[in-house]
């Protein structure tokens, strides 16, 4: 059966696994202060040029959100993001057991516009009642979003702008990072987005590591006791060493960026002839993920050969997701679309 369900259906890149064989039986100093996480954490700064940055690495998407929110806003704030975001529709209402409200604004194919949080923090101000609703401290944008989308240098700059004139703070959601700097439209870079960011995460999860995520917070004065804060929420990792390794490699000699291209060069490929076989494509998403109307006589036949993400019904029609990974084959993507020609 082929299987295009999500990103990280594979263990890990192969010089992961390697490294981690070969280091198996050394001692190592736990709670991330080993060599390899150090060596990790110095490998990101230096990809983003951020020096004096804060890096750590966690397990999974959402205790990483729920840790970094946590520590970037007061107890009272509370987080503005598009009514598709990952923190509103797939966390269980992890970020509100904090103590903090999810407010939802309607985006753009995933995205949080800066002419909608605009009118949003205009309107909340123009209230003369609003020190008794729940105080926006920050906004939650994902890159790329939920469907695929990735904001454009313009977009990022102008909610930067924003976030400034309202004192709200920018984290993104990095869970497919590499695969959004990776995508042909992509015109910003690891640095620019450091520059732009109160923090943000590098994924690993769906981008060749076994698991993990790169936690990065550009200016360390930005937040109190990250550490302290990490360990409150029963997110340290005893064992940081089976993070900093896999880290280290992805940022040994460019294999994330390496890698995450081939799942967009892919993805791309799988685009193109999808449309070429009469396909009408959900939206036009530039990364990994690709969303495909499909009849449901023909969702029927192609059910149990394979497997695929369920986005919502139309009329008559589904629209469902192929997610290309790190490791996706372009025999794969072949055998795909014969598959549904």
């Amino acid at each position: 059966m082929l299987r295009f369900d999500s990103d990280y259906m594979e263990t890990a890149h192969p010089r992961i696994l390697q490294k981690l064989t070969e280091i198996n039986f050394d001692k190592n100093t736990s709670y991330g202060f080993d060599v390899y996480t150090e060596s990790a954490k110095d490998k990101i700064r230096k990809e983003c040029n951020c020096p004096d940055a804060l890096v750590y690495f966690l397990i999974g998407g959402t205790q990483t959100n729920k840790v970094a929110i946590d520590a970037l806003i007061e107890g009272y704030e509370a987080v503005i993001c598009a009514s598709t975001g990952h923190i509103a529709t797939h966390e269980t209402g992890a970020i509100e057991s904090c103590g903090h409200k999810v407010i939802t604004l309607e985006g753009e194919n995933g995205k949080l516009m800066p002419e909608t949080l605009e009118g949003y923090m205009q309107s909340f101000y123009a209230d003369k009642n609003h020190e008794h609703s729940a105080q926006p401290g920050l906004v939650y944008i994902s890159f790329p979003t939920e469907y695929g989308t990735i904001y454009s240098r313009a977009e990022l700059e102008s909610l930067r702008k924003i976030c400034d004139s309202y004192s709200l703070r920018l984290y993104v959601d990095g869970a497919r990072l590499g695969y959004g700097l990776m995508s042909p439209v992509c015109d910003i870079t690891l640095p620019e987005l450091a520059r732009l960011a109160d923090g943000f995460y590098i994924g690993g999860t769906k981008v060749g590591a076994m698991l993990g995520e790169a936690l990065v917070i550009p200016n360390p004065d930005s937040v109190k006791k990250l550490f302290v804060q990490i360990k409150r929420h029963g997110a340290l990792l005893a064992k940081g060493w089976v993070a900093g390794v896999q880290f280290d490699t992805l940022f040994t000699d460019g294999l994330y960026f390496e890698i995450s291209k081939n799942a967009i060069d892919n993805a791309m490929y799988l685009r193109d002839e999808l449309k070429n076989l009469g396909y009408e494509m959900f939206l036009d998403s530039p990364t990994n993920q690709q969303f495909v109307v499909v009849d449901d006589e023909k969702l029927d036949l192609i059910k149990d050969k394979v497997g695929y993400g369920f986005w919502h019904k139309l009329d008559g029609r589904t629209v469902i997701r192929f997610a290309t990974s790190w490791a996706t084959e372009k025999s794969q993507v072949d055998e795909l679309i014969d598959l549904l020609g």
